[in-house]
């Protein structure tokens, strides 16, 4: 029978390493088996345990970089480039040189306006009021020249500006024909067949004279032409006026009263009024004249004869008696 043997130095260092792995492997099993304690809740809300952070994914791929080419453009590609660049800085360049020159040189400036069209309104004051001698072509605008012409001067009844390059500035205007010259106190003022009044220039002949010992009722604006001033008065008592003037005896003058109407004295020894409606003068006049007839026929004079009313005229004595005229009867 053999006789046991010892063991050496390095199998027992061995063996007690075996043992201390075993007894390792035994401690962590009993704790990763440990039971977790019971929990109780009241409110009966979830258990929710953190989780632990955990390091995002990295992933390693190989790229083949022999499967990347960079773009490199041709020499044809970077010439016709620089091409475009070189036309587009010239053209920049000559409309600068254009707008340079177009605004400093002379021949795009105005010498003076061509104006046409004016009679009593001089050139000097139209140009006045443009503001165009000098200015260059490119600055003027036609139609904010047409409106200021026609705002500074009423007595215009049209304007019309046009521009012709290199530098010609054409005014044509068309002025308002007075008919009637209305004098009201010490300052008088013409009036056109429409009603405007504006201020006189020069000498008209052939102008119906009307002393006002007020102003006529207003009038409406013109609404087809809101650059027009207001109407001193209706045209319907500019006809009245042009109508009852060739009736107006020798040395007599028409005058305007707020109540009685358009009239005159006549130098006969009265007054005679048609009243403040225009309608119908033609037809007043006609019953005026035989009315007047009918009394020199008679041999009556009276002081007032009022033909405001064409249906029924009177006409008053002396000692304020009035006596109203039959047109029927022609007493």
């Amino acid at each position: 029978m053999s006789e046991k043997r010892e063991p050496t130095r390095a199998e027992q260092v061995r063996a007690r390493r075996a043992q201390r792995y075993q007894q390792g492997l035994l401690s962590m099993t009993g704790r990763s088996v440990k039971p977790m304690a019971t929990v109780t809740s009241r409110a009966g809300s979830m258990y929710v345990q953190n989780l632990p952070k955990r390091n995002p994914l990295r992933f390693s791929l190989p790229i083949d970089l022999r499967s990347f080419a960079v773009y490199k453009p041709s020499t044809r590609e970077a010439l016709s480039h620089s091409r475009w660049r070189m036309l587009s800085a010239t053209f920049s360049l000559i409309l600068g040189m254009a707008i340079y020159l177009a605004w400093t040189l002379p021949y795009f400036r105005v010498a003076s306006a061509e104006v046409a069209g004016n009679h009593r309104l001089g050139k000097d004051e139209i140009e006045a009021v443009l503001g165009v001698t000098g200015q260059s072509i490119f600055l003027i605008h036609p139609q904010e020249m047409a409106t200021r012409m026609r705002l500074n001067y009423p007595e215009l009844d049209s304007a019309m500006v046009k521009i012709q390059f290199p530098n010609r500035v054409v005014v044509n205007v068309t002025e308002r024909q007075p008919v009637i010259l209305w004098q009201q106190g010490e300052g008088f003022t013409w009036i056109d067949p429409s009603g405007v009044a504006f201020r006189p220039r020069g000498i008209v002949t052939g102008l119906v004279s009307v002393v006002g010992l007020s102003a006529p009722p207003a009038a409406d604006p013109i609404e087809e032409d809101p650059l027009s001033p207001p109407r001193f008065m209706r045209e319907e008592l500019v006809q009245a006026i042009l109508t009852l003037a060739p009736s107006v005896p020798a040395g007599s003058i028409l005058t305007y009263d707020p109540h009685d109407g358009l009239g005159w004295a006549d130098a006969r020894g009265w007054e005679v009024f048609f009243g403040n409606d225009p309608r119908g003068m033609s037809m007043k006049v006609r019953v005026y004249q035989s009315l007047v007839e009918s009394l020199e026929q008679r041999g009556i004079y009276p002081v007032y004869i009022n033909v405001g009313f064409a249906e029924a005229p009177y006409y008053r004595l002396g000692e304020f008696s009035t006596v109203e005229f039959n047109l029927e009867s022609g007493q």
